[in-house]
């Protein structure tokens, strides 16, 4: 059984090969990426993944609109991905908020920087309070 604070680590690296894929013009398989990132079938990953890919327009411009003074485009796609998973998380998953909040702040300590990590919790803390 995969945990969920793993399967978002495993959604957030397949969205950062998407967006290499994208920015260098490289044709890609969601489900190729998906199955190569994740070796047992987890509905929560495929939910995630596929759900962040569908909306993606939507969710950089709901975190433009949280970003204080900042762009989705400004931030490293580590970073991007882990902003996108939580406002879709948020959004459209019955997963309680604080726990998602908390995974993301989690994720960008782990694998971006302590400042990026205050302005994703900072985006997502001002959109709970207007939700």
């Amino acid at each position: 059984m995969l945990k969920r604070s793993d399967a978002r680590k495993i959604v957030m690296t397949c969205l950062y090969q998407i967006d290499i894929c994208k920015e260098n013009k490289i044709p890609y398989d969601v489900e190729k990426i998906r199955k190569e990132n994740c070796e047992i079938e987890n509905e929560f990953v495929k939910d995630l993944l596929y759900g962040v890919a569908e909306k993606e327009n939507e969710l950089n411009e709901l975190a433009n609109h949280y970003l204080k003074n900042w762009d989705i485009t400004r931030i490293d796609k580590t970073g991007a991905a882990i902003l996108r998973m939580a406002f879709y998380e948020l959004k459209y998953m019955n997963t309680p908020p604080i726990v998602v909040i908390n995974e993301a702040v989690e994720l960008a300590k782990n694998y971006t920087d302590e400042e990026l990590a205050k302005m994703i919790n900072a985006a997502l803390d001002k959109y709970m309070k207007e939700s």
